[in-house]
Protein backbone atom coordinates (compact mmCIF):
# COMPACT_ATOMS: atom_id res chain seq x y z
CA UNK A 1 0.00 0.00 0.00
CA UNK A 2 1.27 3.24 -0.58
CA UNK A 3 -0.06 6.04 1.57
CA UNK A 4 0.77 9.83 0.98
CA UNK A 5 0.36 12.45 3.40
CA UNK A 6 -0.60 16.21 2.11
CA UNK A 7 -1.22 19.30 3.42
CA UNK A 8 0.81 23.39 3.81
CA UNK A 9 3.46 23.73 5.68
CA UNK A 10 2.90 23.21 9.36
CA UNK A 11 -0.15 21.19 8.87
CA UNK A 12 1.50 18.24 11.11
CA UNK A 13 2.17 16.02 8.28
CA UNK A 14 5.96 14.72 9.50
CA UNK A 15 4.24 13.96 13.07
CA UNK A 16 1.35 11.81 11.55
CA UNK A 17 3.91 9.97 9.15
CA UNK A 18 5.91 9.12 12.42
CA UNK A 19 3.06 8.01 14.59
CA UNK A 20 1.89 5.98 11.90
CA UNK A 21 4.97 4.40 11.21
CA UNK A 22 5.21 3.55 14.76
CA UNK A 23 1.67 1.95 14.60
CA UNK A 24 2.31 -0.21 11.38
CA UNK A 25 5.52 -1.40 12.74
CA UNK A 26 4.15 -2.55 15.84
CA UNK A 27 1.49 -4.57 13.59
CA UNK A 28 4.23 -6.34 12.21
CA UNK A 29 4.05 -4.95 9.00
CA UNK A 30 6.92 -3.55 6.45
CA UNK A 31 7.05 0.02 6.31
CA UNK A 32 9.26 2.42 4.52
CA UNK A 33 9.26 6.29 5.05
CA UNK A 34 10.01 8.86 2.46
CA UNK A 35 10.12 12.47 2.18
CA UNK A 36 9.71 14.29 -0.83
CA UNK A 37 11.79 16.31 -2.55
CA UNK A 38 14.73 13.50 -1.01
CA UNK A 39 14.36 10.13 -0.15
CA UNK A 40 17.18 9.40 -2.73
CA UNK A 41 20.77 10.10 -2.82
CA UNK A 42 20.06 12.38 -5.91
CA UNK A 43 16.70 13.11 -4.57
CA UNK A 44 18.18 15.06 -1.04
CA UNK A 45 21.01 16.64 -3.42
CA UNK A 46 18.16 17.94 -5.11
CA UNK A 47 16.52 18.91 -1.80
CA UNK A 48 19.63 21.07 -0.46
CA UNK A 49 19.56 22.87 -4.13
CA UNK A 50 15.42 23.56 -3.65
CA UNK A 51 16.43 24.82 0.06
CA UNK A 52 19.84 27.12 -1.21
CA UNK A 53 18.68 28.11 -4.20
CA UNK A 54 16.19 30.72 -5.60
CA UNK A 55 14.84 28.99 -9.14
CA UNK A 56 11.88 30.06 -10.92
CA UNK A 57 9.01 28.14 -11.36
CA UNK A 58 9.34 26.16 -14.42
CA UNK A 59 13.32 24.85 -12.79
CA UNK A 60 11.50 24.38 -9.38
CA UNK A 61 9.19 21.61 -11.26
CA UNK A 62 11.30 20.41 -13.08
CA UNK A 63 13.69 19.66 -10.26
CA UNK A 64 11.12 18.01 -8.07
CA UNK A 65 9.88 15.67 -11.23
CA UNK A 66 13.46 14.63 -11.44
CA UNK A 67 13.49 14.17 -7.52
CA UNK A 68 10.53 12.14 -7.84
CA UNK A 69 10.87 10.23 -10.87
CA UNK A 70 14.04 8.64 -9.05
CA UNK A 71 12.27 7.76 -5.85
CA UNK A 72 9.41 6.10 -7.68
CA UNK A 73 11.67 3.70 -9.12
CA UNK A 74 12.68 2.48 -5.05
CA UNK A 75 9.15 2.75 -4.07
CA UNK A 76 7.68 0.34 -7.01
CA UNK A 77 10.26 -1.97 -5.61
CA UNK A 78 9.26 -1.69 -2.31
CA UNK A 79 5.62 -2.59 -3.14
CA UNK A 80 6.37 -5.16 -4.90
CA UNK A 81 7.81 -7.11 -2.05
CA UNK A 82 4.78 -6.19 -0.22
CA UNK A 83 6.06 -2.96 2.00
CA UNK A 84 4.25 -0.18 2.83
CA UNK A 85 5.42 2.87 1.73
CA UNK A 86 4.63 5.81 3.35
CA UNK A 87 5.54 9.24 1.68
CA UNK A 88 5.78 13.03 3.46
CA UNK A 89 4.20 14.73 0.04
CA UNK A 90 4.00 13.39 -3.52
CA UNK A 91 2.39 14.35 -6.75
CA UNK A 92 -0.29 16.38 -5.52
CA UNK A 93 2.25 19.02 -3.76
CA UNK A 94 3.64 19.35 -6.60
CA UNK A 95 -0.36 20.17 -8.55
CA UNK A 96 -1.16 22.47 -5.23
CA UNK A 97 2.36 24.44 -4.83
CA UNK A 98 3.90 24.64 -8.47
CA UNK A 99 -0.05 24.40 -9.75
CA UNK A 100 -1.91 26.79 -7.97
CA UNK A 101 0.58 28.34 -5.80
CA UNK A 102 3.07 29.46 -8.36
CA UNK A 103 0.82 29.42 -11.29
CA UNK A 104 1.73 26.62 -13.50
CA UNK A 105 -1.23 25.65 -15.45
CA UNK A 106 -2.16 22.60 -12.77
CA UNK A 107 -3.41 19.96 -15.63
CA UNK A 108 -0.11 20.75 -17.00
CA UNK A 109 1.47 20.02 -13.76
CA UNK A 110 -0.44 17.00 -13.95
CA UNK A 111 0.40 15.24 -17.13
CA UNK A 112 4.56 16.00 -16.32
CA UNK A 113 4.09 14.32 -13.10
CA UNK A 114 2.36 11.52 -15.03
CA UNK A 115 5.10 11.34 -17.27
CA UNK A 116 7.86 11.19 -13.93
CA UNK A 117 6.00 8.38 -12.19
CA UNK A 118 5.21 6.33 -14.90
CA UNK A 119 1.29 6.82 -13.37
CA UNK A 120 2.25 5.68 -10.30
CA UNK A 121 -0.50 6.44 -7.21
CA UNK A 122 -1.49 6.04 -3.91
CA UNK A 123 -3.47 4.04 -2.48
CA UNK A 124 -4.93 6.81 -0.38
CA UNK A 125 -3.46 10.10 0.71
CA UNK A 126 -4.29 12.31 4.04
CA UNK A 127 -4.76 15.66 3.24
CA UNK A 128 -4.30 17.35 6.90
CA UNK A 129 -6.39 21.09 6.49
CA UNK A 130 -5.14 23.76 8.49
CA UNK A 131 -5.72 27.03 7.65
CA UNK A 132 -2.96 29.66 6.78
CA UNK A 133 -2.35 31.76 10.00
CA UNK A 134 -2.60 28.58 11.81
CA UNK A 135 0.33 26.83 9.78
CA UNK A 136 2.14 29.99 9.92
CA UNK A 137 1.88 30.27 14.05
CA UNK A 138 3.20 26.35 14.21
CA UNK A 139 6.24 27.18 12.08
CA UNK A 140 7.33 30.44 13.84
CA UNK A 141 6.87 33.07 11.26
CA UNK A 142 5.40 36.52 11.37
CA UNK A 143 1.38 36.35 10.41
CA UNK A 144 1.86 39.94 8.30
CA UNK A 145 4.24 38.07 5.59
CA UNK A 146 1.60 39.17 3.47
CA UNK A 147 3.09 37.70 0.19
CA UNK A 148 3.65 34.32 1.92
CA UNK A 149 0.05 34.08 3.69
CA UNK A 150 -1.40 34.43 0.05
CA UNK A 151 0.59 31.92 -2.11
CA UNK A 152 -0.09 29.50 0.90
CA UNK A 153 -3.72 30.71 0.61
CA UNK A 154 -3.45 29.66 -2.86
CA UNK A 155 -1.58 26.28 -2.07
CA UNK A 156 -4.45 25.25 0.73
CA UNK A 157 -7.47 25.82 -2.30
CA UNK A 158 -5.75 24.26 -4.36
CA UNK A 159 -5.62 20.58 -2.19
CA UNK A 160 -9.34 21.64 -1.71
CA UNK A 161 -10.00 21.68 -5.02
CA UNK A 162 -7.97 18.18 -5.92
CA UNK A 163 -9.70 16.53 -2.80
CA UNK A 164 -13.02 17.40 -4.02
CA UNK A 165 -11.75 15.61 -7.79
CA UNK A 166 -10.09 12.69 -6.17
CA UNK A 167 -13.10 11.67 -3.94
CA UNK A 168 -12.48 8.21 -3.34
CA UNK A 169 -8.28 8.66 -2.80
CA UNK A 170 -8.58 11.66 -0.48
CA UNK A 171 -9.40 11.56 3.33
CA UNK A 172 -9.61 15.20 4.82
CA UNK A 173 -8.44 15.13 7.76
CA UNK A 174 -9.13 18.61 10.46
CA UNK A 175 -5.34 19.56 10.91
CA UNK A 176 -6.36 21.71 14.43
CA UNK A 177 -7.33 18.20 16.12
CA UNK A 178 -4.68 16.79 18.68
CA UNK A 179 -2.21 14.80 16.96
CA UNK A 180 -3.57 11.60 18.68
CA UNK A 181 -6.51 12.31 17.59
CA UNK A 182 -5.83 12.89 13.61
CA UNK A 183 -3.58 9.67 13.77
CA UNK A 184 -6.86 7.91 15.34
CA UNK A 185 -8.85 9.08 12.50
CA UNK A 186 -5.90 7.47 9.65
CA UNK A 187 -6.15 4.62 11.86
CA UNK A 188 -9.78 3.96 11.44
CA UNK A 189 -9.80 4.90 7.19
CA UNK A 190 -6.54 2.40 6.90
CA UNK A 191 -8.75 -0.27 8.66
CA UNK A 192 -11.79 0.67 6.63
CA UNK A 193 -9.91 0.40 3.45
CA UNK A 194 -7.74 -2.91 4.38
CA UNK A 195 -11.30 -4.51 5.57
CA UNK A 196 -12.54 -3.93 1.81
CA UNK A 197 -9.38 -5.61 0.25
Amino acid sequence: MLITFEGIDGAGKTTQVNLLEGYLKEKGLKVVVRREPGGTEVGEKIREILIRERVNPKAELFLLLASRSELVEEIRSFLAEGTVVILDRFVDSSVAYQGFGRGIDPSLVEKLNEFATGGLKPDVTFYLDVGVDVALERKGKAKDRFEEREFLEKVRQGYLEIARREKERFVIVDGTLPPDEVHRIVVLELEKRWMRC
